[in-house]
């Protein structure tokens, strides 16, 4: 059984946290671990294998650091030139299982990398016990007993019990309906036949492809031509861009689930949630006596049922309820708890306004480590540059600007031109329009630095490379 984990989407309903650039599963919302990485973690001891990432090209430096603290980076990564849905990149790594396991066809588990499952004993019961319909040949998808009217997901309306093959009964499906109004949500919970639509599913490789080229055989082709031209680069796999870009937008449940005979349903009910906003977030978080959810520097008074969080700074609340607070470096939200879905209007706003708050935090991540911008201004700006161990920055210049370089821990090589200088704590180096220059950290700790950007045009796009061991332009 080999893990399948969608790792694309941006979750915009949870900024200011969740960005473009670094959106809610690579974030440790729930403990100390990403939710990507807790989804992983999840399946121990009940799968072995290592899994399959989809992820886009602008997250692939995050997501294999992040694979590589779990002793799980191994070639296999798979970047999607552009979003195309579930079933396209579902069918990416079908072809790609099916490719290292010429000798048998192997069951994909499909699990997304940003929901939250509290009771994870369950989860890989269930998900043990449904085994027997995949390795059948049914499509399996995971139906979450429903614990209130949602208006937020989908449903799957359960047909004919499948007793007889699992320890668990399994169904046959007999709808997927669309996300209902409340009182449509209300009949679906009464009537005990409708479960929510996880989005996770089973099956064996093979079967999926088999259905997929009977009902969409545009979109196996596609994939298939994407797969045929791939480009192994570092532990990425690389698909042919322009036969993805001819591939249809589509998902799972339309191009396969809703038409299949063999789609089955199995039950699960595992504490559930696709953390899909704030207010989902407080509703599975551990809260104190006043009901409220407290992460970072926070004090409160007289405050109740409300979702605080404080990243980098101290925040407090007096006299009020049900709000959510989510302060960052550079963006603070305030928001009605029961309003919470409505973020993502704000983000939109953002957009049309062309402001740069949506797409990045004040802090960036980069393969080689990380920088904090502190402060800028007219032809100035400051930056804190974290490098770490053994890794470097590409060799580059730029057109529009100096810097200066100032060392506050760690060691720093610096090339340059044709001269390498090692730079201890407290030591500096200037950087002059131009010059062709490279910093590396060749110790044991992360290197530290200041730098101070000054000329006409400040902007990270201002930058030659000329050789990069990240295999970037």
């Amino acid at each position: 059984m080999i893990p399948v984990i969608l790792a694309g989407g941006t979750g915009s309903r949870l900024w200011p946290l969740s960005r473009v650039q670094y959106p809610k599963q690579f974030l440790n919302l729930t403990n100390n671990q990403s939710m990507l990485q807790v989804t992983l973690h999840r399946l121990f001891p009940l799968i072995s294998e290592n899994p399959i990432v989809i992820c886009n090209e602008a997250h692939r430096f995050i997501v294999a650091e992040q694979l590589l603290q779990l002793n799980k980076l191994a070639k296999n990564i798979i970047l999607e030139p552009v979003a195309r849905n579930t079933a396209p990149a579902i069918t990416l790594a079908a072809l790609a299982a099916q490719r290292n396991s010429a000798d048998y066809d192997p069951i994909l588990l499909i699990l997304a990398a940003d929901h939250v499952i509290q009771d994870e004993e369950v989860f890989r019961e269930v998900v043990q016990n449904a085994l027997p319909y995949a390795e059948s040949g049914k499509l399996v998808t995971f139906g979450i007993i429903p614990t209130q009217p949602e208006t937020g997901y989908g449903y799957i309306r359960r047909g004919n019990s499948l007793d007889g093959l699992s320890l668990i009964s399994g169904f046959e499906v007999a709808e997927f309906v669309e996300k209902p109004d409340i009182t449509t949500a209300e009949a679906y919970v009464a009537s005990g036949e409708y479960y929510w639509n996880s989005g996770m599913f089973l099956f064996r490789a093979g079967r999926y492809l088999e259905e997929l080229k009977k009902f969409r055989p545009d979109i196996l082709s596609a994939c298939e031509k994407a797969m045929a031209n791939i480009d192994p680069d570092l532990d990425f796999v690389r698909v042919d861009e322009a036969a993805f870009l001819a591939c249809p937008d589509e998902s799972i449940d339309y191009a396969v689930m809703e038409k299949t005979a063999d789609a089955v349903v199995v039950p699960m009910d595992a504490g559930w949630s696709d953390v899909g906003s704030w207010s989902s977030l407080w509703e599975i978080s551990t809260k104190n006596q006043q009901g409220n959810v407290h992460h970072g520097d926070v004090i409160s008074h007289d405050t109740e049922n409300s979702f605080i969080y404080a990243e980098s700074g101290l925040v407090t609340t007096v006299g009020v309820k049900d709000l959510v607070v989510v302060q960052t470096k550079d963006a603070v939200l305030v928001a009605d708890r029961n309003c919470a879905q409505d973020v993502k209007k704000i983000v939109e706003e953002l957009k049309a306004s062309g402001r740069h708050e949506h797409h990045n935090h004040r802090e960036v991540y980069r393969p080689w480590g990380k920088y904090d911008t502190i402060d800028s201004g007219d032809r100035y700006q400051v930056k804190r540059i974290t490098v770490k161990p053994g890794e470097g920055l590409s060799l580059q210049m730029h057109h529009h600007r100096a810097e200066h370089w100032i060392v506050v821990a760690g060691t720093a090589k610096v090339t340059l031109g044709e001269e390498v200088k090692l730079l201890g704590e407290n030591e500096s180096i200037y950087i002059p329009l131009g010059v062709t220059h490279c910093l590396e950290n060749p110790g044991k700790i992360p290197l530290d630095l200041i730098e101070v950007r000054s000329g006409t045009y400040l902007e990270e796009d201002d930058i030659v490379r000329f050789q990069d061991r990240y295999g970037r332009i």
